[in-house]
């Protein structure tokens, strides 16, 4: 009976899990062992797959400790008000279900949040307790994502960095407005707060070059956190320019976008129904434009109308076709940062793009091989034996390149 009692626990607490999706390993380094003992490795119902810098694709049991919570958040469907089946994880079982899981090779890590039961220090020390267990009564070496209680003591957030690869404090709303207002319980001030002493404990344990003795590893794959879309009313450029002040005020790794979704017995001051899933995939090649392209925030939303991406195309073309006037590029003597703005040319082409180009000119030709399709870049770019003419300012080089296809029934078989 107890082994069915968990098992129905695990599938409320994995359910209640799947809207956090600030869920990923990737940033991380490997925990040795230095005795050569271990169990895990970060390296090479409830279960979540991320994806790691390097294209690896990790399984992590996703849960939480529990669903009660004495919050309400208007748009959580955990909150005080909801009429929903709750249950709660003991330490040992959460500790005892992810050695489980990893042993028979289901899982390489853990990922768990909770609601806020009795207080956050409780609440914080509970997460604590099983990173701690994990790590030290178990030897577990494998990856571990703790949900940050903002409200806890920061001696409980410290602990809590030594024993987690990674740390998130959900910021939830775009606007702060919209946070006092739907989750009452929560300031915004205090989860920037708490944002903030993850940032500075993790600079501090990056040896210096004249270190001799190493800093204990404080969260080393940094600290993430989750934006919902569509849940306020901000337009994507509000929701860009938060993003852009996560990362530069508190050093992100990620900011997680998403899609608002109704939930039963949700407060009138909600949305009824879900932004389309093609604004969360926007606002997703925004960011990556942002961490890996040199974009900036207004930059992007150039193109935006009413403060919305363009939801045709994905917001680099829609940059571009914004922005002829700096267009061509000579594949052969512009510089990187320039290539990295072409549509079509990603970090891995451009890299490719300029090792070669120090020993022989690129022809159309070449930088068709360096790249998955040359039709979408012929238009912004020059090379030894291609000029588009006017082709870059044809009034109809939308719909040449991404022509508008009519919907379609998608199929399962």
């Amino acid at each position: 009976m107890a082994q069915l009692d968990l098992r129905r626990k695990l599938s409320i607490l994995a359910d209640a899990a799947k809207y956090d999706a600030s869920c990923a390993s990737s940033g991380t380094s490997k925990r040795s062992s230095a005795d050569g003992k271990g169990l895990g490795s970060t390296e090479g119902m409830g279960i979540c797959h991320a994806y790691t810098p390097d294209g690896r694709c990790v399984s992590l049991l996703k849960i939480l400790l529990t669903n009660f919570c004495v919050y309400d958040c208007a748009y959580c469907i955990n909150r005080v008000s909801s009429n929903v089946e709750r249950a709660r994880f003991s330490v040992e079982e959460v500790v005892k279900l992810t050695l489980d899981f990893y042993r028979r090779n289901y899982i390489e890590g853990l990922f768990l949040s909770s609601g806020i039961i009795r207080s956050g220090d409780y609440t914080m020390e509970q997460l604590v307790r099983v990173a701690r267990s994990l790590r030290e009564d178990h030897q577990f070496r494998g990856y571990i994502h703790l949900k940050l209680i903002p409200e806890a003591d920061p001696l409980l957030v410290e602990e809590a960095g030594l024993y987690a690869d990674r740390l998130s404090a959900n910021i939830e709303l775009p606007r702060d407005e919209a946070i006092r207002r739907l989750a009452p319980q929560k300031d915004p001030g205090v989860i920037k707060k708490a944002m903030g002493q993850v940032r500075l404990k993790v600079e501090a344990a990056r040896p210096g070059k004249k270190d001799r003795a190493k800093p204990p590893k404080f969260a080393p794959a940094g600290q993430s956190t989750q934006l919902i879309v569509g849940a306020d009313g901000a337009p994507d450029t509000e929701i860009m320019a938060r993003s852009a002040s996560l990362y530069g005020g508190y050093g992100l790794k990620r900011v997680y976008y998403s899609a608002f979704s109704p939930i039963p017995d949700s407060s009138a001051i909600l949305p009824v129904s879900r932004p389309p899933l093609m604004r969360e995939h926007r606002l997703y090649q925004a960011d990556w434009l942002m961490r890996f392209y040199g974009f900036s925030a207004p930059e992007i939303g150039q193109s935006a109308t009413d403060g919305m991406l363009d939801l045709a195309i994905d917001p680099k073309l829609a940059w571009a076709l914004n922005s002829r006037e700096q267009f061509p590029v000579d594949v052969n003597s512009a510089p990187r940062e320039m290539l990295l703005r072409v549509p079509g040319l990603g970090v891995k082409s451009v890299n490719r793009m300029i090792q070669v180009r120090r020993w022989k000119a690129l022809r159309l030709e070449d930088v068709g091989r360096l790249t998955r399709s040359v039709d979408k870049i012929r238009p912004f770019i020059t090379a030894l034996d291609w000029t588009p003419g006017g082709l870059t300012d044809a009034v109809d080089l939308r719909q040449r390149i991404a022509p508008e296809r009519p919907p379609e029934q998608l199929s399962l078989f």
